[in-house]
């Protein structure tokens, strides 16, 4: 059994867009030094999201049906969530090309994209660690 794309490529966008988040509620008290690297972070993390998505597609067909299949669906529709707010906030964020402060609306997507990344975060490790997909088992 080959060794699974997905999981080496979810990495990126679960920590730059973690950090983005920390990034823009953080600027709150410390001003522009904190948010200017949210753009970047964003950037980064849906660019990765775009291939670690690409890979989990291409490896759907490995998992089983039933309840495998009902988590890999929780899991897809969650983390499609978390792009489509992160996605929304990287291009909010802009002004010509120049990034913006924060304001309430951004933030709230930011809330809403890492609740998504979290209950997405779940149901992957649950595909994994409850269901052994991705995993070789002995037999």
């Amino acid at each position: 059994m080959r060794h699974p794309l997905h999981p080496a490529f979810v990495h990126f966008p679960v920590a730059c867009w973690s950090l983005a988040v920390v990034a823009d509620f953080t600027s709150l008290w410390l001003g522009e030094a904190a948010w200017r690297w949210s753009g970047g972070l964003l950037a980064v993390g849906c660019a990765f999201a775009m291939l670690a998505m690409l890979a989990g597609m291409a490896e759907l067909p490995r998992v089983p049906e039933g309840a495998p299949m009902s988590d890999a669906w929780a899991h897809m529709g969650a983390m499609m969530a978390a792009f489509a707010f992160f996605a929304a906030r990287l291009v909010l964020r802009l002004d010509h090309l120049q990034p913006l402060a924060p304001d309430t609306v951004s933030l709230l997507l930011d809330a809403g994209g890492f609740i998504a990344l979290t209950v997405g975060g779940w149901f992957g490790g649950r595909l994994v660690y409850g269901h052994g997909v991705g995993r070789n088992r002995p037999e």
